[in-house]
């Protein structure tokens, strides 16, 4: 058993070279994983196959949301909110709550995609028109967010970036 430990030690200083506690790599691959997710479902509604594309985005858009509530809100609330305003000047923590702030819009638009378009839940005047440029406004956000979210996890976890 030390011995399996010490190999998946080695394995992940070897892949990940990082300080990131396994959920936070976890969490990193899974992203970048909903990431492409979201780049192929957006080809499924290119070439017309809008069931499978709602499919895709809807099971991403609601996993996300569940990684967000489970692992992203809790790091927040204990690792960065309580440091806010105060350190704001500091990369540490502005790219984290410009991470999150963004990424909570991008996660709301998203869900009020998901119940616009998918559901009957909202009233009609509520509903999108001009789904396109809805879908692909969220969508480049969602990358911003994903950037964002790199630059976070390398500025907390990779710390011989930015040494001087």
């Amino acid at each position: 058993m030390e011995r399996s430990r010490r190999g998946d030690k080695l394995l992940r200083e070897a892949f990940f070279e990082t300080a990131a506690p396994r959920a936070a790599d976890l969490v990193l691959v899974m992203e970048i994983a909903m990431g492409v997710g979201l780049l192929v479902g957006a080809r499924l509604a290119r070439k017309g196959r809008f069931q499978q594309h709602a499919w895709c985005q809807s099971a991403i858009v609601l996993l996300n949301l569940a990684v967000v509530v489970v692992m992203m809100i809790p790091s927040f609330r204990v690792h960065v909110l309580p440091r806010i305003p105060a350190k704001l000047g500091k990369a540490y923590y502005a790219l984290a709550t410009t991470h999150a702030v963004i990424g909570t819009v991008t996660e709301l638009a998203g869900l009020y995609i998901l119940l616009s378009a998918g559901t009957s839940v909202l009233p009609e005047k509520f509903r999108i028109i001009k789904y396109k440029a809805w879908m692909r406004t969220v969508l480049a956000l969602w990358w911003v967010v994903l950037l964002l979210g790199l630059a976070t996890y390398a500025r907390w976890y990779v710390p011989h970036l930015f040494r001087k």
